[in-house]
């Protein structure tokens, strides 16, 4: 079998055609800029191995059609190509971002799923609707070949009331579904998956705490294989601190900048949502350029690093004590898989609870799994990469079997 997955955004497509049987990557590519005067695709077949050819293309990409047009016609190319015809794609595997409460699991698209899609356009209004180019225009170039929805909301659906209701008058849930849904599910579901492996126990066994670190953060408690609590909530904002996300902040902080400063509502959602986090309190939102700046003495940038891994560090201890017993943490994304010190700052003064690193395995590089917890830790820390590709790939197939 070989599935295409689509994660479309509003103005990218990032794709990728995986053979499950050996779940090799045959071909990883990226549209951007797409209706703008200049798009731009990079297509790699076979990656990462000696037979890999890289393709660039420059020109204007107007629409989400011709991006996956450009990108269909490369992975058939006589010469630059790994199939001969897009007859060879047995199934396509969609990133959604927002699923609401209809979807626990990936879903087979029809119709009335995409209806169902759309009704969720309200709590996700700047992720859904690209998705959905992405599924029609899918659709459109691959008549009759199943298509499935993954849902980054749906691993969060086990989430129990008590944790994912806001203190909220009722009728905002029971008319508008205002509620903590979660997101990164299929990275955090992909994580915990390989580390119960690691570990040696069914996942239903299995306590986990998943830490996904990139620019976008959230973290996940697992109990017995499923989720019980997260940090984003309603939208992707609440939570940790995040590259220009603020994460928690007081509610009433809207109503003091309305009346004080003269803000409206959209300036103040653009504000924590692009203007805060890493970047609001030193200028930057990349990591390593926030370590350069520590280096060379940027107060504000250390203080940026300090705020951050104190948040982690305090939702760790809450789930630490929302699931009791904890079999392992676990580090994934760009951050998480990367950065040493966020991981050694967020777990600083933990060793009370059982959770002590090893100095010099949290200093290497991790492209494969990688333990970092000392001999003699009760609580494992391991370094993960995520793949929310395959994790796309893997539930398709699933669905389809």
């Amino acid at each position: 079998m070989k599935v295409l997955v689509i994660n479309s955004g509003s103005s990218s497509i990032k794709y990728q055609l995986l053979d499950m049987q050996t779940e090799a990557v045959l071909v990883s590519g990226l549209v951007e800029r797409i209706g703008e005067a200049k798009g731009e695709l990079t297509n790699k077949a076979f990656p990462g191995t000696d037979r890999q050819v890289v393709t660039k293309i420059e020109q204007p990409i107007p629409d989400h059609n011709t991006g996956m047009r450009l990108a269909i016609e490369l992975i058939t190319d006589p010469e630059k190509g790994v199939i001969k015809d897009r007859g060879e794609i047995d199934a396509v595997g969609h990133r959604v971002v927002h699923g609401g409460e209809e979807f626990h699991q990936p879903t087979i698209i029809t119709a009335e799923v995409i209806r169902a899609i759309e009704a969720t356009v309200p709590l996700a209004p700047l992720h859904n609707p690209a998705n959905l180019d992405g599924i029609r225009v899918a659709v459109e170039l691959f008549p009759g070949v199943p298509q499935v929805a993954v849902f980054d909301t749906a691993f969060h659906q086990t989430i129990p009331a008590h944790a994912y209701m806001y203190a909220l008058p009722y009728a905002l849930y029971a008319t508008d579904r205002v509620r903590r849904y979660g997101f990164h599910g299929t990275s955090h579901k992909f994580v915990a998956g390989e580390c119960a492996k690691l570990l040696g126990k069914p996942l239903d066994k299995c306590n986990l705490i998943t830490v996904h670190l990139g620019n976008g953060c959230s973290m996940t408690a697992v109990e017995q294989g499923k989720s019980v609590d997260t940090s984003l909530g309603l939208t992707p904002l609440e939570g940790l601190v995040m590259g220009t996300r603020s994460g928690d902040v007081d509610p009433a902080v809207h109503a003091f900048l309305a009346r004080n400063k003269g803000m409206g509502i959209e300036e103040i959602d653009t504000m924590l949502n692009k203007e805060s986090g890493l970047k609001g309190l030193c200028g930057m939102n990349d990591m390593r350029d926030i370590h350069a700046a520590i280096a060379k003495g940027d107060v504000r940038a250390g203080l940026a690093l300090d705020v951050q891994t104190y948040r982690n560090r305090k939702y760790i201890g809450a789930y630490m004590a929302v699931l009791g017993r904890v079999d392992a943490i676990v580090f994934t994304a760009g951050i998480g898989e990367n950065d040493d010190i966020v991981r050694r700052e967020s777990l600083k003064g933990l060793e009370c609870l059982g959770v002590k690193i090893d100095a010099e395995a949290n200093g290497q590089r991790a492209k494969e799994p990688l333990k970092i917890s000392a001999a003699d830790s009760t609580v494992a820390v391991w370094v993960i990469p995520t793949n929310e590709e395959l994790a796309i790939a893997r539930e398709t197939k699933s669905v389809l079997n």
